[in-house]
């Protein structure tokens, strides 16, 4: 059960916290937020109470479990997610074990960024022979996607391999592409229910099977998103990690703080912060109140890696702009641990000798929460007492929900991304897509190149 330490967040602890004074002109206002959200029943509420999409990943176990490799071809909240678990709940060295060591489960790799020589390399690392890919997007015309489809679509049959045996789609259950092309060519196909934006699917297929492919409980993700989703509700927002979440974040951006740090103090856990980066900047950066009013609303989130980025960016934190709020993520308990022996006497190095990696680790962090304080900066801990797939599931749904309140509270919607669209389409254009051969955008009018 994940535990949550806001202490940091409030005064006296830290010089210019949040004061009692401000949090209780809050508490009725993060209430109704809480009424509403729930009322709404959003998306990423409705999928984990549908048995029906765990059940559709279940069902086809067997054939999945029958490959060695899967390709997840997906950008975003098509991927992000999935790559948040498969780090986080597989071991480091995963994809160097072999198929015994994995206990009969697949190999994972992920194909998201155009980037050539990245595509390459993956394609190199994998025999088509023994390979399922699954290509995941909720439009079904996503271009990167299609991209990467096409390109593995042209190696199966350059081998001679049927693509409908190796090949699954993810993607919305009635329209789009994907779904025509399943249809036509008899190609399994999960759904992505129509009602779940990209990045609030990781509680569906799409990050379901990926994570089912390489070991982990989904059922205990599912339920851990359950119980999480309990808590969420309660209107007594004191005990609601969400709603604390989103109150701490919505006062310290009243005071100026509009920069959200996640810095897990574990690499299992990095993913984490890549995962909450997209949804927190997506869902809240929005042009537009929800009454048609400028106002360019959002939090920038920012990821960091304890130990190592306290030797790049906590300078900046502790003596720069007062702008950011610093969210930890703590481990209470490693998989595994290494002692560090006593090769020397002198005093700068023997007091280490004797303790252990993850002992140093936690005094870091406790170092880095302290002087942050001392500095008036304020922060918080999202305690795992392990790293399982139950708390990994609970920490999605307080996200998604917390995520959801602060778009109530800052009166935008959380859940469309216009200003990701205008992008996408000026692609289309230049890569010459019908019907958007015509589209204007903007030209430099002084150009200024160095060569």
């Amino acid at each position: 059960m994940l535990r949550f330490d806001l202490s940091f967040m409030f005064e006296p602890n830290t010089k210019g916290g949040i004061s009692e004074e401000e949090f209780a002109s809050v508490r009725d206002q993060v209430t109704k937020s809480v009424e509403r959200v729930v009322k709404s029943r959003p998306g990423f509420v409705n999928v984990i109470f549908d048995r029906s999409y765990m059940d559709s990943v279940e069902d086809i176990r067997q054939w999945v479990l029958s490959f060695n490799n899967l390709v997840v071809i997906g950008i975003g909240g098509s991927s992000l997610g999935a790559v948040a678990l498969a780090n986080a709940l597989t071991p480091p060295d995963w994809n160097y074990l072999t198929k015994q060591e994995r206990s009969g489960y697949l190999r994972i790799f992920f194909l998201e960024n155009v980037d050539p020589d990245q595509a390459a390399a993956v394609l190199d690392e994998i025999d088509p022979r023994e390979t399922l890919f699954d290509v995941i997007s909720k439009s079904g015309s996503t271009a990167e996607c299609l991209a990467h489809y096409q390109v593995i679509r042209g190696l199966l049959q350059i081998r001679g391999l049927n693509p409908a045996e190796h090949i699954i789609f993810t993607t919305d259950p009635r329209k789009g592409l994907l779904r025509q092309i399943a249809k036509n060519e008899k190609i399994q196909a999960l759904d992505i229910p129509q009602d779940l934006g990209g990045r609030f699917s990781v509680l569906s297929p799409v990050g379901l099977l990926p994570a089912m492919a390489c070991g982990v409980d989904i059922k205990a993700l599912i339920d851990g998103a359950k119980d999480a989703y309990l808590k969420c509700a309660d209107l007594n927002i004191e005990k609601n990690p969400a709603a604390m979440m989103a109150a701490c974040h919505y006062l310290h951006k009243k005071k100026g703080r509009n920069i959200s740090v996640m810095m897990p103090y574990s690499n299992r856990l990095f993913s984490l912060a890549d995962w909450f980066r997209q949804l927190w900047a997506e869902s809240l950066g929005k042009k537009y109140s929800l009454d048609g009013q400028i106002v360019n609303e959002g939090l920038t989130p920012i990821k960091a890696l304890g130990v190592v980025d306290q030797h790049s960016q906590i300078q900046l934190y502790n003596e720069g702009p007062d702008d950011k709020t610093i969210t930890f993520l703590e481990v209470e308990r490693f998989d595994r641990d290494i002692l560090i022996p006593t090769i020397h006497e002198n005093d700068e190095i023997s007091y280490l000798g004797g303790k252990k990696l993850a002992d140093l680790l936690k005094s870091e962090l406790t170092g880095t929460e302290r002087a942050l304080a001392s500095n008036g900066r304020p922060s918080m801990r999202i305690i795992f007492p392990t790293i399982n797939a139950y708390d990994i599931g609970q920490f999605f749904m307080y996200y998604e929900f917390a995520t959801a309140l602060m778009g109530d509270l800052l009166m935008i919607n959380p859940y469309d991304q216009p200003g990701v669209e205008l992008g996408k389409r000026i692609t289309y254009s230049l890569m010459g897509r019908k019907g958007f051969e015509v589209l204007k955008f903007p030209e430099p009018v002084k150009k200024v190149v160095i060569d």
